[in-house]
């Protein structure tokens, strides 16, 4: 936003911030924290803390003590711009990410030469897990965590060389003695109970209290492909449409287990399916005849043959029953059964895509394609944030400091939604 657009809307951002800023225990902070909000949302190539301090005409060592010294708490501030986020848009979906963050150095918290999907390759960065509160029209970037790499984490690191560098490079970033190397489907899942549950944001009971339906889960095949992601999902009541890659191991839907022979002797073997599993494709392919068109919303870029920029492809759903070890069996020893959606697009020989969901039987074919492609959300969610709002120019070296400066990131792009979808306001370029 261009200052004169700032100073148009800037009573609305002081009570926005103040709003989020809440429980910031002091006045100095919730100040400093609508200054950094603003400086964040004001137009410039680069938003680390000198050059948007040089913007803002003040001296950048308040910006700096603010994010890295000063004592306040980040995770309330999320939990109110998540509620406040809830209150006003539907929630439809929890959809799960990660970005990477490149980086020149080592001095950064958490960085590694690890694999990013931002670099498509492995690099030196840093990794963050994401869950954003999404509908078709608003997404709420919530709660970011920084992924701690096994090189990061002294306590799992047999040798003592390592752990040592380990730890010396824990102590200059600050990280707190809980915070360990875990999985990122892990992280994610305890993000999503730090977000819904009702010991910590109780943004479910929030959104069903209010009359909306509990959102459904959305992941990408990072996160799809991992069958305990999947069950723990289960597990804790969500309903998923995750995609996956098309070789996972899966029976046809009416496929169930047959008793086995019983020779008289020792316990009586168990129900079993009489062939071996199909992949996911083979699935796929065998259903051929049930591809239909599907139109799952309408984008930007209308043409000469597609004037109404409908964005469409081919599908097919059909019933499948997921196989593996980290799958859990019922009790007549059948997999549990649930969808598998195919995107195929006219001209191709196969699939090019492939989600499971466990979303009930009876949901329509169009439906299970919209929550499968909703996962646009967060990509306008990291552009903006990214190349608008300065989320990946952070160039600090502290842990906390990282997460402060991320989360008034999403308060500020919270209030560009809040702009967005208020006719009253001047949307934000």
């Amino acid at each position: 936003m261009t200052p004169e657009q700032i100073a148009e809307v800037r009573p609305r951002l002081v009570d926005f911030a103040a709003e989020m800023l809440g429980d910031l225990p002091r006045k100095d902070q919730r100040a400093a924290g609508e200054l950094y909000a603003r400086g964040l949302l004001t137009d410039g190539r680069r938003k680390s803390m000198q050059p948007m301090a040089a913007r803002l005409g003040m001296d950048h060592q308040r910006l700096q003590q603010f994010i890295t010294s000063s004592t306040w708490d980040y995770v309330p501030v999320r939990r109110n711009v998540a509620q406040w986020f809830a209150a006003s848009q539907p929630v439809e979906a929890l959809v799960v990410d990660d970005t990477g963050f490149p980086k020149d150095g080592n001095a950064s918290p958490c960085v590694a030469r690890q694999y990013s999907g931002t670099l498509g390759k492995i690099g030196n960065c840093q990794v963050a897990v994401s869950v954003h509160l999404v509908n078709e029209q608003a997404s709420c970037a919530a709660d970011w965590w920084l992924f701690c790499p096994e090189s990061w984490d002294d306590q799992a690191l047999d040798d003592p060389a390592a752990a040592a560098r380990a730890a010396r490079q824990r102590e200059r970033a600050g990280l707190p003695d809980e915070i360990r190397h875990t999985e990122k489907w892990r992280l994610a899942l305890q993000m999503i109970e730090e977000m819904t549950g009702p010991d910590g944001w109780a943004l479910a009971g929030q959104i069903t209290a209010a009359g909306g339906a509990r959102p459904v889960v959305v992941s990408d095949a990072g996160y799809g492909d991992n069958a305990l992601f999947r069950e723990e999902l289960t597990t804790a009541g969500w309903r998923y449409v995750v995609a996956v890659k098309g070789t996972a191991s899966a029976y046809p839907g009416q496929a169930v287990p047959q008793p086995r022979p019983y020779g008289g002797r020792g316990q009586p073997p168990k129900p079993a399916y009489p062939h071996p599993p199909a992949n996911l494709r083979q699935l796929a392919i065998a259903s051929a005849g049930q591809i239909q068109p599907v139109t799952w919303r309408q984008g930007t870029k209308a043409t000469r043959g597609n004037p109404t920029a409908a964005m469409t492809s081919h599908f097919l759903a059909i019933r499948v029953r997921p196989s593996g070890r980290h799958t859990a069996r019922q009790a007549d020893r059948s997999f549990p059964a649930c969808w598998l959606l195919a995107e195929w697009p006219p001209h191709a020989g196969e699939p090019a895509d492939y989600w499971l969901s466990t979303l009930p039987d009876d949901t329509p074919l169009a439906e299970l394609v919209r929550l499968a492609k909703i996962r646009w959300r967060i990509e306008h969610d990291y552009r903006e944030l990214k190349t608008g709002l300065g989320l990946s120019h952070f160039e600090g070296r502290s842990y906390t400091g990282w997460h402060r400066h991320v989360t008034l990131a999403a308060l500020a792009q919270a209030f560009c939604t809040l702009l967005r979808t208020d006719p009253k306001a001047p949307a934000p370029g």
